[in-house]
C-alpha cells in the first residue's frame, strides 16, 4: 500500500472474527439442543458392506451404492487407466480446453443408456440440477415441483427467478390446480407462461415411486415441460435398466432425464439426457457446466465403465441379488411402501433426538444406518433410512432385521 503498512485483514478486526464464532457457537448449540447437528464420519474403507469408522467394523446399510459398483474391479481399473493417459485433472472447464475424451465417451455412453439423442455430465447432480433449471426458467416461467423433491431441485428452482409452485406429494389433483393456474396467471409478460413440472422418479428418503405415465399425461394436457430425475432408480428398474421412465414405458415423452453417476453407476458426477438441442442449449447457457472445471479423467472413465456394466449380463444379475435382498428384508417386517420395489426403506421414528439414539444403539450392536432429519424431512418425521445394495447378503439382512426388532423400531410379520 504506497504511503504505508498494509495490514492483512485477518489480523485487523479479529473482535469481528470473534464475534462471528461467537454466534456460529450460538447457533451450534441451537442445532444440538434440536437433535440436528451433525458431523462427519471418517470411513477408513471402501464402499462395501461392512466399513470401517475409527477402531471398529460396521455392517453398512447406508450407502446408495446399490449395486456394488463403487469398489468393483473393472470399474476400479477404467479410472486408473484415465489417470494414467489423460492425468489427474482436467485442466479447465470443458468449453475451454477441459473436454477430455473421456467426457465426450461418458455423455455418449450415457445417450445411448437412457436411449436419448444427446447427454450432458456434470461434476454432480446438484450442479447438473442448478444449471438445468437456471438455463430454462427466468421470472415470467413457473416451476411447479412435488413436496418431496431433493434439496437441489429446490435450490435450483428459487435461484432461477421462475414462480416456484410446490404440489402435494404425488397428488395430480393439487398439480392440476397449480397447471391451471399457470395458464391463466395474470401479470405474465407473454398468454401461456412456460410450466415446468418436476420429479424424482424414486423418492430419496420414502423410497417410493412417482405415477410418470399420468404426469406425463397432464403435463401434455396443460402444454408444460416434464423433467425426471432418476438419481434412485437408475440402474434398477426397466428391461435396460435405464430406470423407472422406462419401466412405465413413457420415457420419449420426457424433456429431460437428471441423474447422478455416484449411486448404482458407482462413480460421482449428474448428467442431463434429452433432445440433441436441449444438451446444445445447455452447454451454452448451464452457468454451473459453463464455468466448472471438468471433471477428474477418472470420474468420468468410471461412470462410463459403470454404464457399461449396468448393461451387461452381470448388471442384471447384480439387480436381482439386489432385489431378492429387499424381498428377504420385506418378509421379515411390513415396512413403508412395500407395495412398491425400493432399495430405499425407511424405518420412521419421528421425533429427531429418538432417531439419533435409535442409529447410536444400532452403532453400538455394530450396525451403521444414518439418521436423517430435518431439513432432509419434515420435523417430526425423523427416520433411519435403510439402503440395501446387491453385495448384501441373506446373513446381513437377518442381523439388521434381528437388530431393528430388539430395539422395537420395527414389528415381525405374523
Amino acid at each position: 500500500m504506497p504511503g504505508g503498512v498494509y495490514l492483512c485483514p485477518a489480523v485487523v478486526g479479529t473482535g469481528n472474527l470473534n464475534n462471528l464464532d461467537t454466534e456460529l457457537s450460538r447457533r451450534l448449540d441451537a442445532l444440538r439442543a434440536l437433535g440436528l447437528h451433525r458431523e462427519l464420519q471418517r470411513v477408513d474403507s471402501p464402499q462395501s458392506p461392512r466399513v470401517k469408522i475409527g477402531d471398529r467394523i460396521f455392517l453398512n446399510f447406508s450407502s446408495n451404492d446399490y449395486l456394488a459398483l463403487a469398489n468393483e474391479p473393472q470399474i476400479k481399473e477404467a479410472a486408473v487407466r484415465a489417470v494414467e493417459r489423460y492425468g489427474a485433472g482436467a485442466g479447465s472447464s470443458r468449453l475451454l480446453c477441459g473436454s477430455l475424451a473421456p467426457h465426450h465417451e461418458l455423455d455418449e455412453t450415457l445417450a445411448s443408456f437412457k436411449g436419448t439423442e444427446a447427454a450432458l455430465s456434470f461434476s454432480s447432480g446438484y450442479a447438473a440440477a442448478i444449471g438445468t433449471l437456471c438455463a430454462l426458467a427466468g421470472k415470467d416461467d413457473v416451476i411447479v415441483v412435488d413436496k418431496l423433491v431433493h434439496a437441489c431441485i429446490v435450490d435450483a428452482a428459487r435461484l432461477s427467478g421462475a414462480k416456484l409452485r410446490v404440489f402435494a406429494h404425488n397428488d395430480l389433483n393439487d398439480l392440476e390446480k397449480i397447471l391451471k393456474w399457470a395458464r391463466r396467471r395474470p401479470g405474465a409478460c407473454h398468454p401461456a407462461p412456460r410450466a415446468l413440472v418436476v420429479t424424482e422418479s424414486v423418492f430419496s428418503m420414502d423410497g417410493d415411486q412417482a405415477p410418470l405415465g399420468e404426469l406425463i399425461a397432464l403435463k401434455e394436457r396443460y402444454g408444460a415441460w416434464l423433467m425426471v430425475d432418476e438419481a434412485h432408480a437408475t440402474g434398477l428398474y426397466g428391461k435396460h435398466r435405464r430406470g423407472l421412465a422406462e419401466e412405465c414405458g413413457p420415457s420419449g415423452r420426457i424433456e429431460i432425464q437428471m441423474g447422478t453417476l455416484g449411486k448404482a453407476v458407482g462413480s460421482a458426477g449428474g448428467c442431463i439426457c434429452g433432445s440433441r438441442t436441449l444438451i446444445e442449449y445447455l452447454i451454452n447457457r448451464a452457468r454451473s457446466f459453463i464455468f466448472s472445471t471438468a471433471p477428474v479423467p477418472a470420474a468420468a472413465a468410471a461412470a462410463a465403465a459403470g454404464v457399461r456394466f449396468i448393461q451387461s449380463n452381470a448388471g442384471e444379475n447384480r439387480r436381482n441379488a439386489l432385489w431378492d435382498r429387499v424381498q428377504e428384508l420385506n418378509s421379515k417386517f411390513k415396512i413403508q411402501n412395500s407395495k412398491n420395489r425400493s432399495a430405499i426403506i425407511p424405518v420412521i421414528v419421528g421425533p429427531e433426538g429418538k432417531t439419533v439414539e435409535a442409529a447410536a444403539a444400532l452403532r453400538e450392536q455394530g450396525i451403521f444406518v444414518p439418521a436423517i432429519r430435518y431439513p432432509t424431512v419434515g420435523r417430526g418425521k425423523a427416520r433411519l433410512r435403510v439402503s440395501v445394495t446387491a453385495a448384501h447378503s441373506t446373513a446381513d439382512i437377518c442381523e439388521l432385521a434381528a437388530a431393528l426388532v430388539r430395539l422395537q423400531l420395527v414389528n415381525r410379520k405374523s
